[in-house]
């Protein structure tokens, strides 16, 4: 069984940062894929960034030059470093992790991006 924790998440003003993470606990033998998704009020979930094991980087494109994805092998962890935010980054941020033939959520964080 694996869970993922998350923290980091929170208020911040306009053009503020945050910094989300996500760590894999439970029996891991192999990841392909780690990411975060969102989902706003009212809206579908939506990729915002992911990060293959041995590959490049993903971003949706509302995010590219704001928002950075990396990874800790070691610590089974990844990132989602957040600048430059905006009130339309608003929503619950999910981590999502990729293994051979399962995929798991973890419980969500929310960031909120008001003055």
């Amino acid at each position: 069984q694996v869970q993922l924790v998350e923290s980091g998440g929170g208020l911040v003003q306009p053009g503020g940062s945050l910094r989300l993470s996500c760590v894999a606990v439970g029996s891991i033998f192999s990841i392909n894929t780690m990411g975060w998704y969102r989902q706003a009020p009212g809206k579908q979930r939506e990729l915002v960034a992911s990060i293959p094991w041995g590959g490049s980087t993903n971003y949706a494109d509302s995010v590219k030059g704001r928002f950075t994805i990396s990874r800790d092998r070691a610590k089974n962890t990844v990132y989602l470093q957040m600048n430059s935010l905006k009130p339309e980054d608003t929503a619950v941020y999910y981590c999502n992790v990729v293994f051979p033939g399962r995929a798991y959520w973890g419980q969500g964080t929310q960031v909120t991006v008001s003055s």
